[in-house]
């Protein structure tokens, strides 16, 4: 719902007023509808009665949400940054004690640090904190505040509201998701609802790059909890939960081979880019469409001088995948193809970088999603639960590494423009039923509500 001022004025009192005005309009309609015939009951759009209250303070928390939306926006937090990251994850970190959790910073033991080709020296830390309930549930929720852009841009994509609309630079992906879980958390304390055992939030720094410092601590704690919702936006043209994302991994092909003068002596060289050749065309058929593994070589590199013969080479591809067991698989095939050489004595070796595992869909989630669709359909909106990935990879699927417990993606609001040079926005009108959403599906799943999910 939109809380905008109809005469165009956006201020906190305006907006307060009217999410009061809303909350007021709902308790009325909710006594009428008591007295309206079951067909009449069948069009009046309300939630049970006994959530009305939830839905209502969902309502009215969209004024402090775009506030904190302003304040993330307004630190430039990109994945090697580290300097942005430690500002923006003290502001998190802020915000979580004052609202009662236990806080602490998690920076990765070189141990834990799955260092890849864009890993910075030192990725950003973690922001953790711990709410304990009254109840036995462990719920996990996770967002990430690093953002793909380099420090200066946010001058090309400042923080405003335009109509249903809050734009900015990193806005949908994911400072949306952080600032979601943020007041889902005092929404929580506002209203009483503990039923959980525990509510734990994990804020990382390293999404964008694949996770290198965080994805031990993401399985870690998905393992160790009942259920784990993941704040990434969903999109603007689809109002949906994703069950399955996919995986992303990269081959590295290099070559070794001689130089030598290109003219005077080519037969003494061992020319790489003919053996780089060689390899490539006899692993360009390792796709698996119907599994959902695709595997396509799109960079390359040969040569120093046109009259050289070709001392090295080498070559990348995008790997995608729908399921764990293929990346090992993948791995087995690459590893036995690349000792089919062309030419003596050159040297040939290959690796596979996971970048991120695909998230499978389990039943368990797919219950929780039922449970989330009917949620949906008390306040008259359609849900979509996906369990097809639509390709691209999220933490989600590092906090399900480890478990078979229900892990949801795309919590977060609807959003648009991600890693792009387009003004990324998030849809206002995506606060409140999103807001309410989490709330339910917190105190819903914490008090054994939702079935078949254990």
């Amino acid at each position: 719902m939109n809380l905008m001022n109809p005469c165009g004025r956006n201020t906190t009192r305006d907006l307060t007023r009217h999410a009061t005005r809303r909350a007021a309009l709902l308790a009325c309609s909710l006594l009428a509808a008591s007295w309206l015939s079951p067909a009449a009951q069948a069009d009046t759009v309300v939630p049970p009665a006994a959530q009305a209250p939830l839905w209502a303070a969902a309502g009215q928390e969209q004024p402090a949400l775009l506030e904190t939306l302003r304040a993330l926006v307004g630190i430039e937090s990109g994945s090697s940054d580290r300097e942005g990251l430690d500002q923006i994850s003290e502001l998190i970190a802020t915000r979580l004690r004052e609202l009662g959790g236990e806080v602490n910073f998690i920076e990765a033991a070189p141990a834990d640090l799955y260092r890849m080709e864009d890993t910075p020296p030192r990725p950003g830390r973690m922001v953790h904190a711990v709410f304990k309930g009254s109840g036995q549930r462990r719920i996990l929720l996770i967002a990430h505040m690093d953002t793909v852009y380099p420090r200066g841009m946010l001058a090309q994509q400042p923080y405003r509201v335009e109509g249903n609309r809050a734009y900015g630079l990193g806005i949908a992906d994911d400072k949306q998701g952080v600032a979601t879980v943020l007041h889902t958390v005092a929404l929580l304390k506002r209203l009483g609802v503990n039923s959980y055992g525990q509510l734990t939030v994990l804020i990382n720094g390293d999404e964008e790059i694949s996770s290198p410092a965080s994805r031990k601590s993401l399985a870690r704690l998905g393992r160790e909890h009942d259920l784990v919702l993941s704040y990434e936006a969903t999109r603007v043209g689809g109002d949906k939960l994703s069950l399955a994302t996919s995986g992303i991994a990269m081959a590295s092909l290099k070559v070794v081979g001689r130089a030598s003068h290109a003219g005077g002596a080519p037969e003494a060289g061992i020319n790489a880019l003919y053996e780089l050749s060689h390899q490539l065309l006899q692993l360009r058929d390792l796709s698996v469409p119907e599994r959902g593994l695709k595997v396509n070589w799109t960079l390359a590199k040969a040569g120093v001088v046109r009259n050289m013969i070709p001392p090295e080479a080498s070559a990348q591809a995008d790997v995608r995948l729908l399921r764990v067991s293929d990346l090992q698989a993948l791995d087995s095939q690459l590893q036995a193809r690349v000792q089919r050489h062309l030419l003596p004595g050159s040297e040939v070796s290959v690796t596979l970088e996971n970048r991120r595992p695909p998230l499978e869909p389990s039943d368990a989630a797919r219950r929780v999603g039922a449970h989330a669709q009917q949620i949906y359909r008390e306040i008259g909106h359609t849900l979509q639960i996906d369990d097809r990935p639509e390709g691209g990879g999220t933490d989600a699927a590092f906090a399900a590494l480890e478990t078979r417990a229900p892990v949801l993606e795309r919590l977060g609001l609807q959003g648009f423009g991600a890693h792009s040079d387009k003004a990324e926005y998030v849809l206002l009108d995506s606060i409140q039923p999103r807001l309410y959403l989490g709330l339910r599906l917190i105190g819903d799943f914490a008090a054994g509500r939702v079935a078949g999910a254990d």
